[in-house]
């Protein structure tokens, strides 16, 4: 690690089970609740830690089910975040050095620091597209900030979009339909195991996730991104999103906009 605050403080997501006692900062202001969450809090979801793919899936099928969504998930969409080698490059300011990272977000839970800081190889999440109302929603069982928080202080506060002039590859976004991801996703978390077969962190006790038509494990092709599939046409987007299993693929400073335009 270099001297000073040049290198953020490394704390990989996937590959440790230690519990740390965190920083809790006072929260922001918490989101008018939709329809039906009123009794509902972070407490109440299924959540294994390192598995946020399943957790997210797990999350959507509870909104719909208690009445937070529209009960097919019509106005849910998953979304991983990564980029194409599940990390980027950070240039030391005034050197040549590069430095390979990990995709960063902030007031995460498993961070020990007290911005919540943790360099994931990716993360999932779940936006809620809220028609006609002042803010989508987006529900992070991993963080820090108000469950669930609107879409502009998620953003803000966790993705911190301009955080570094010095970035040379951002994060890509992976925009999947939640009604097409409950019918196709399937993990048989074989990612989450080493060379000899050991558990890299300890599996959900439930049954693996398969998909409607039978598939054992398709994880990697959500995980999988380039970023020469991001399109910045918003037609092909938003039809994409709709109509693709794996859906599509969104730049990180398009983000917002791109789920304003979804119901236009």
């Amino acid at each position: 690690m270099a001297d000073g605050d040049e290198l953020l403080e490394i704390q990989e997501r996937k590959r440790t089970t230690q519990t740390a006692s965190v920083f809790v900062p006072a929260p922001l202001p918490s989101p008018s609740m939709v329809p039906g969450a009123s009794s509902l809090d972070i407490f109440s979801f299924t959540h294994t830690p390192n598995y946020c793919e399943e957790n997210v899936y797990l999350l959507c099928k509870k909104l719909c089910e208690v009445g937070a969504a529209d009960p097919m998930g019509a106005d849910l969409f998953v979304v991983f975040i990564s980029n194409e080698e599940k990390m980027i490059q950070v240039v030391l300011k005034w050197t040549s050095l590069i430095w390979h990272l990990k995709v960063p977000l902030w007031h995460q839970k498993a961070s020990i620091r007290n911005d919540g800081l943790v360099l994931w190889d990716y993360h999932v999440i779940c936006i809620q597209s809220r028609r006609g109302k002042v803010f989508d929603l987006v529900w992070d069982l991993d963080s820090r900030l108000p469950f669930p928080s609107p879409i502009n202080v998620y953003f803000s506060e966790a993705i911190q979009p301009t955080y570094s002039p010095n970035l040379v590859n951002s994060r890509l976004f992976r925009v999947v339909h939640a009604p097409v991801f409950l019918r196709c996703f399937a993990s048989d978390r074989s990612h989450m195991k080493d060379d000899l077969g050991n558990w890299l962190a300890l599996p959900p006790k439930y049954e693996p996730i398969t998909s409607e038509d039978g598939t054992k494990n398709n994880l990697d092709k959500y995980i999988h991104m380039r970023a020469a599939d991001v399109s910045t046409n918003i037609k092909d987007l938003v039809h994409g999103v709709f109509s693709n299993e794996y859906g599509v693929m969104v730049g990180e400073t398009m983000m917002e906009w791109f789920f304003s335009q979804i119901h236009q």
